[in-house]
């Protein structure tokens, strides 16, 4: 046996929980298919900043510097995984990817490539966004403009007078669409399947996700309406800017979709300006123009897909009845499966409270969990 517990990923979530477990003398090899910490935050977009505010964004046992300000920009958060790997002298195996995951007696034994790591617990903290979800449109190859996924999207300066479609109105897919206004596109179009709930990043002092945290757990029928009230007080009618009506409440919507609600960094400034401008679904590619779910015909020189991502498990535990149809963790959280016993996911869902509050929460419970299962081999 390689460790008592191995943990495959080192981002938030897998240093988390390895840290917790340290603490409680806990045997742990962290394993990553990157080469640093802090490596996928860097690789992001030039605007990105946290949505949770430094106070609730924090891992355990170390705060977020307070130099880094209340909305933590990507590179700094970069800089406080790194500080909190050497804080807590966690040390991953970088440049190892898990291909699979197998049961071997009371083991589980991960394979990657010609080496097999075996342990008494396995946490998998592969992260939400483990693997671009790029759709195919029909019709693609007559287009002569650029199409690229939201993960590769950079800075705004490329796309500089040039006409962009952005399919996907979430989080991602708002603040990139603002970005390149702010930094002159010719044109922006927004397209979306499912219109987004769209609220303030804070209620005066008050960040929305603080606020969500209490809704995590309370029936859509209850809050959903008073969440209407406050969207439509704090941002008016967006109907009136051709942004659809979401179908569904905040958390209504939440809880059938998974898709938390979408928090304004900019884009309800340049609806109402009319510099980005929402569009219906995006369907195909037809003698090189883009075609909506409406039949309207649009020229744009680059689409940019910001249509999320997936856990990207499949291939490894798929085969162990531990997924759902959407390739996410039936259980995502200190407990495990009866037919995957010390199996664990963290940092897998997408709660209204923050990810990394819900992350935490998670490790602190985990490490909790193994603990009082652990003996010494």
């Amino acid at each position: 046996m390689d460790a008592d517990v191995l943990v495959v990923g080192a981002g938030p979530a897998g240093l988390a929980v390895a840290a917790c477990l340290q603490e409680r003398g806990v045997e742990t090899i962290i394993v990553d298919r990157g080469e640093a910490i802090g490596e996928s935050w860097r690789r992001r977009y030039e605007r990105l900043h946290l949505h949770t505010p430094r106070s609730q964004s924090a891992l355990p046992g170390l705060r977020i510097p307070r130099e880094f300000g209340r909305w933590i920009a990507k590179d700094d958060m970069a800089a406080y995984l790194e500080l909190y790997a050497r804080q807590h002298a966690l040390a991953p195996r970088f440049g190892t990817h898990v291909d699979r995951l197998e049961r071997d007696g009371d083991l589980w034994v991960a394979l990657t490539g010609d080496r097999r790591w075996s342990a008494r617990h396995v946490v998998m903290a592969t992260g939400y966004s483990n693997a671009a979800a790029r759709p195919v449109w029909p019709g693609e190859e007559s287009f002569a403009g650029e199409i690229v996924h939201a993960v590769d999207y950079r800075a705004p300066a490329f796309y500089s007078g040039r006409r962009v479609l952005v399919v996907g109105a979430g989080n991602t897919g708002a603040e990139i669409a603002a970005d390149l206004v702010e930094h002159g596109a010719a044109s922006v179009w927004l397209s979306m399947r499912t219109p987004p709930n769209i609220v303030p990043r804070q209620l005066g002092p008050i960040p929305i996700t603080i606020m969500a945290a209490g809704m995590e757990h309370s029936p859509a029928w209850l809050v959903d309406p008073v969440n209407r009230r406050l969207q439509r007080w704090t941002l008016g009618d967006l109907t009136r800017f051709g942004m659809p009506a979401p179908t569904a409440g905040v958390v209504a919507q939440a809880r059938a979709t998974g898709v938390t609600p979408t928090i304004d960094v900019g884009l309800v400034r340049w609806l109402r300006a009319g510099r980005v401008t929402p569009v219906a679904a995006m369907d195909r590619f037809d003698d090189g123009r883009a075609v909506l779910s409406d039949g309207t015909r649009l020229e744009p020189d680059v689409v940019i897909a910001a249509t999320g991502y997936s856990t990207g498990l499949l291939p490894v535990v798929g085969h162990l009845g531990v997924l759902d149809l959407q390739g996410r963790p039936l259980v995502n959280g200190p407990r495990d499966l009866e037919q995957a016993p010390r199996l664990r996911f963290i940092g897998l869902s997408n709660p209204l409270k923050g990810q990394l509050f819900q992350i935490r929460l998670h490790a602190q419970a985990i490490a909790r969990s193994i603990a009082r299962e652990h003996r010494p081999a």
